[in-house]
């Protein structure tokens, strides 16, 4: 296997302020719930396909033409920036994420990895660099899955993973007026459902890289500065039903009912026992009970439940302990109930390709090597990913993998989130560096003989 190891790449870095100035100007478009004094403290309410997605979307244009970059967008309105190569016709190395948000998301969910890929650009072509392959960004569409209920829909589409009927007629889940609109009345709307089919096949890329920050506080907890991302961990997401009977909550002894709602309280309780048992992850965030009122058991309740574990094998047995919990839980509780399970979301283990991962590790270590404290510590670290990200669609079809920098606290999904502008600059230059790397390896192994 050729190596990422290139000693011999120009030292090319990233501007710090350049990028903190361009991330900030570009959540202009949906800043809200502001946190604090500065500008910048605020949180996004950027829903994708919404007024002020689209206004990010031709800021977004704007820039990347400014760089010269060949632009495109396609049918899922996935936008494409391309600076070409000395070999424009083969497939591009890109770098991808998202400028959607959640509801009360902050401004460096997705943001930082679309706008580092610019700013990436923006240091080839201050420094006249031509590249042996092209290299260019991409905008996925509805990553977050808060407006649209599918997260990373379009990477899936892109990666043939999910139909694009399917991704079309999802309406609307985010409070709005009258009837719900989908994703194909609202890109529409907006004017960005492209012509070019939404495909890797007709869009191939040579490999993606996607800069995050880490959404959790391991990084920081830790002193480290980059995660070298090998992979994101397993999981399933499921609705359970559990049926009972509604009686009066006076009158009934505690041995004659069929509460629900206590059920699925100790349902929940053994989920976390098998996650814990298990080193995995059991979450439960929405729960509903039926009728509703204080004073009487609910009938029926239902409860999502998150499962996740880095490893298939083990998420597949923890699946199996739960039910089984559930099932005896169940049946002894008082007089007994009935449980039913929905599986929502089966999202496998992803493990990324090696020559990816191997760029960003040697570019994480070149450019760790020059922080402070360098030679006591070692100041990037492998990880697993806890979240889905585009990244996973985009696996399957290409080379992938996937760079963190530290989050505050480890907050994500909320307005507070941040990440400093050294750290975003950090993952920048390590991104430049994987990029680069794995333009070289493509020169050395003869990707481009025949598309000159």
């Amino acid at each position: 296997m050729p190596s990422a190891q290139v000693p011999e790449l120009p030292a090319l870095g990233v501007n710090a302020d350049r990028l903190a100035s361009s991330l900030h100007e570009s959540c202009q478009y949906g800043a809200d719930h502001r946190y604090g004094k500065l500008s910048t403290e605020t949180g996004m309410a950027r829903l994708s396909l919404d007024d002020s997605d689209k206004a990010v979307r031709d800021w977004f244009l704007s820039k990347a033409k400014s760089l010269g970059c060949r632009t495109s967008i396609d049918e899922m309105g996935n936008l494409f920036a391309v600076r070409p190569g000395k070999n424009p016709e083969a497939p591009p190395i890109m770098m991808g994420s998202h400028l959607d948000t959640q509801p009360t998301g902050g401004r460096y969910d997705g943001i930082l990895g679309v706008l580092a890929g610019l700013e990436v650009l923006e240091v080839l072509e201050e420094n006249k660099m031509q590249t042996d392959g092209s290299i260019g960004v991409v905008n996925w569409t509805n990553e977050e899955g808060a407006r649209f209920p599918k997260m990373a829909v379009s990477s899936g589409v892109w990666a043939g993973a999910i139909p694009i009927e399917d991704a079309w007629n999802l309406e609307e889940v985010t409070p709005h007026e009258g009837k719900a609109k989908n994703m194909l009345q609202e890109l529409e709307r907006i004017g960005y459902r492209g012509e070019a089919p939404a495909s890797y096949k007709s869009n191939p890329f040579a490999a993606h890289f996607e800069l995050h920050i880490e959404q959790g506080p391991i990084l920081e907890d830790e002193g480290r500065k980059i995660g070298v991302v090998q992979g994101v961990q397993a999981f399933k997401w499921f609705n359970v039903t559990v049926r009972g009977r509604d009686s009066h909550a006076g009158t009934t002894p505690l041995y004659a009912r069929k509460d629900s709602v206590l059920v699925a309280a100790k349902m929940i309780v053994a989920a976390n026992s098998v996650a814990k048992a298990h080193d995995g992850l059991a979450t439960t965030g929405i729960l509903h009970a039926e009728p509703g009122t204080v004073n009487t058991m609910a009938h029926t309740t239902t409860f999502s439940l998150d499962l996740r574990h880095v490893g298939n094998d083990v998420l597949a047995e923890m699946v199996k302990e739960c039910k089984d919990a559930f099932q005896s839980i169940a049946q002894e509780t008082e007089k007994g109930c009935e449980v039913d399970w929905k599986l929502l979301v089966d999202s496998p283990a992803v493990v990324f390709h090696q020559d990816c991962i191997s760029a960003v590790q040697s570019s994480a270590e070149a450019v760790c090597a020059q922080l402070p404290g360098a030679s006591s510590k070692n100041l990037w670290k492998p990880m697993i990913s806890g979240a889905g990200h585009d990244s996973c669609y985009t696996n399957l079809r290409c080379p992938t993998s996937m760079i963190f920098t530290p989050t505050r606290e480890g907050i994500s999904h909320n307005p507070a989130e941040y990440c400093s502008a050294e750290d975003c600059a950090l993952g920048a230059s390590v991104l430049l560096g994987a990029v680069l790397r794995y333009d070289k390896l493509r020169a050395d192994r003869g990707d481009f003989k025949h598309t000159s």
